[in-house]
C-alpha cells in the first residue's frame, strides 16, 4: 500500500487572506525507501541585530563574560571575532549609521534609508528562488524592538540589490501576527473593523480545514492529527497574547495587556530617549521573537530580519536583571549616570568604557541582550522545530547575528568598526560550529565566504576587489 504524502507547502486557507501552515508531520517526509532525494529542508536565512555591540576586549573573554547566555547554543554557532568593517566608515556620518548599514552588508549607507547593496539574507534568497518564493509565503519578513529611529539602517537589517529596504518593519506584535497569517475580512467602516479583529481569530477562518485534517477522511495519521491540534492551538494563544484577545483558550497562559511601549515617533522624542522597564521591554520582545519564530516554523517565511534595539539606542532602563534565577544586575541607567535626557541612557555606557575598568553597567547591559538574542534561537530549536533531517530549523537555517560596534570606542570611527561581534548557525553543516574563530578578516570577505558557502555566485562589494576567502570558517 502507497502512503499518502502531503507537501510541506501544503496550507490552510480561508477567508480574508488566512494562510497557515502546517506543522512538520511524518506525512511530509520523503522516506528513502520511497525515494532517492535528500529530505525536504528550504534554504533559510535571517539577519539578527543588536544595538550598540560588544567591546572586542569583552568578546575576548568567550563565555566567561557577557557571551555566557549563548553557551548552551555554543555547538550550534560559530562566533566570529576581529570583522573589520572599516571600509564602511563614510566621512561626516555618524559611526552608528555606518555601523548599522555595514551589518549584514558590509557596505556604508547610501543616505538616509538606503544600504550601499544587499543584504546577506536577500543575496541568498535571489540565487535559491529565482522566479520567487512558493506561492502564498512572506516574501521577507523585518521585524523588531527598538525605540532610536533618525535613519532606517538603524533599525532596518534586509536589504535588496539596490540599497532600498526589502520589507516593512513590523515593531507590533499584532502587526506582525496580521503579516504573516493574513486578517480577517470585517463588513463596516475602520473602527467596526478593528472591534470585530479583536473578538474574531483568524483560525476561525480555516475551520473546515481544520475538520478535514483532523477528521476521519484526513490523510494524516492520528499523530499528525494530534500534532495539527496543538498547532492550531498555540497559533490561537500566540494570537491572544498578540491582539488581548477577551476569549481564553483552556489552559492557556493569562493574557497580557495591551503593549505599554510607545512606537512611531513617540518613541524616539528629539534623541532625548524614552523610561523603559526591563519587564516590559523583556516581555514585549519575547512576543515578537516568538510571533517570528511561529512563522519560521510554519514555513510562512524563509528570509529576513529582526531587530533587538537598534544602533545607538537611546532608553534609560529600570528594573532587577536576573539569569538562571540569580539576581545578576539592577537597572537604573538616569540614576546611575547622575544624568538626564540622552546623558542618562544606557547608550552612554558605551561612549564611557574604559578596558582597564570594570564597566560593570555596560556589561549588564550587553549580557542582557545576548540573553535575548539567546531566547529567539532558542525557540528554533525546540521539538516544534525538529525537521525532515532530523536536525532543528536552527541548525539547518543560516542565522546570522551581529550589531553595530567593535571595541566600543565612538570616538574613534576606525575602532569603532573594527573587531564587529558576528556569530552564524551552521546552515545544514555547511558552516564550522562549535568554535570561536578570530577571523581577523574584512567583513566582505567573512559576508562572500558565507555567500559562496550557501552555494550563491553572486558577491557583495566592488566587482573589481581582489576576494579573500576565509576559510576557517567553512565546514
Amino acid at each position: 500500500m502507497t502512503n499518502r504524502r502531503i507537501t510541506r507547502r501544503t496550507m490552510l486557507h480561508g477567508t480574508g487572506a488566512i494562510a497557515i501552515g502546517l506543522p512538520l508531520l511524518e506525512e511530509m517526509v520523503i522516506s528513502s525507501a520511497n525515494a532517492a532525494s535528500q529530505p525536504d529542508v528550504p534554504v533559510r536565512a535571517f539577519n539578527v541585530f543588536f544595538g550598540l555591540g560588544i567591546p572586542a576586549p569583552l568578546q575576548a573573554e568567550g563565555f566567561d563574560g557577557v557571551l555566557e547566555p549563548l553557551q548552551p547554543l555554543d555547538d550550534k554557532l560559530l562566533i566570529m571575532r576581529g570583522v573589520d568593517h572599516v571600509r564602511a566608515d563614510e566621512k561626516g556620518v555618524n559611526a552608528h549609521y555606518d555601523g548599522a548599514s555595514a551589518a549584514f552588508t558590509a557596505e556604508p549607507p547610501d543616505g538616509e534609508a538606503k544600504a550601499g547593496g544587499a543584504s546577506i539574507d536577500q543575496m541568498i534568497r535571489r540565487a535559491h528562488y529565482p522566479n520567487g518564493l512558493p506561492s502564498g509565503m512572506v516574501p521577507t519578513l523585518v521585524a523588531g524592538t527598538f525605540f532610536r529611529r533618525s535613519r532606517v539602517g538603524r533599525y532596518v537589517h534586509s536589504y535588496n540589490p539596490d540599497g532600498t529596504v526589502a520589507a516593512t518593519m513590523q515593531e507590533k506584535p499584532r502587526d506582525l501576527f496580521d503579516r504573516v497569517f493574513g486578517t480577517v475580512a470585517v463588513s463596516g467602516d475602520a473602527a467596526d473593523a478593528k472591534q470585530q479583529r479583536l473578538k474574531r481569530s483568524v483560525l476561525d477562518a480555516v475551520t473546515e480545514q481544520y475538520k478535514f485534517f483532523t477528521g476521519s477522511n484526513s490523510p494524516l495519521g492520528a499523530t499528525s492529527k494530534a500534532r495539527v491540534a496543538e498547532h492550531l492551538e498555540r497559533i490561537r494563544e500566540y494570537e491572544q497574547r498578540a491582539y488581548s484577545m477577551t476569549h481564553k483558550v483552556a489552559g492557556a497562559p493569562d493574557l497580557p495587556s495591551e503593549s505599554k511601549l510607545l512606537h512611531g515617533g513617540e518613541a524616539d522624542p528629539g534623541g532625548m530617549g524614552i523610561d523603559i522597564t526591563l519587564d516590559d521591554l523583556s516581555s514585549e520582545w519575547r512576543l515578537m521573537a516568538d510571533l517570528y519564530a511561529l512563522a519560521i516554523e510554519t514555513d510562512r517565511v524563509r528570509f529576513g530580519a529582526l531587530t533587538f534595539l537598534a544602533a545607538g539606542e537611546r532608553i534609560r532602563l529600570t528594573g532587577n536583571y536576573e539569569y538562571e534565577g540569580r539576581m545578576r544586575f539592577k537597572f537604573d541607567d538616569a540614576a546611575q549616570h547622575k544624568a538626564s535626557g540622552d546623558k542618562g541612557c544606557s547608550h552612554e555606557w558605551w561612549h564611557k568604557f574604559n578596558e582597564n575598568k570594570k564597566n560593570e553597567q555596560l556589561r549588564a547591559h550587553a549580557h542582557m541582550k545576548m540573553r535575548e538574542v539567546a531566547y529567539f534561537l532558542q525557540r528554533l530549536d525546540g521539538k516544534e522545530s525538529v525537521e525532515a533531517n532530523g536536525k532543528s530549523i536552527l541548525e539547518n537555517s543560516l542565522i546570522t547575528i551581529s550589531t553595530e560596534s567593535g571595541d566600543g570606542r565612538h570616538n574613534d570611527v576606525k575602532r569603532e568598526l573594527t573587531g564587529v561581534f558576528h556569530a552564524i548557525t551552521g546552515a545544514g553543516g555547511r558552516f564550522k560550529t562549535g568554535q570561536i574563530v578570530d577571523v581577523n578578516a574584512e567583513g566582505l570577505d567573512v559576508y562572500n565566504t558565507m555567500l559562496a558557502g550557501m552555494g550563491v555566485s553572486e558577491r557583495l562589494g566592488p566587482e573589481k576587489r581582489k576576494a579573500m576567502a576565509i576559510d576557517t570558517i567553512l565546514a
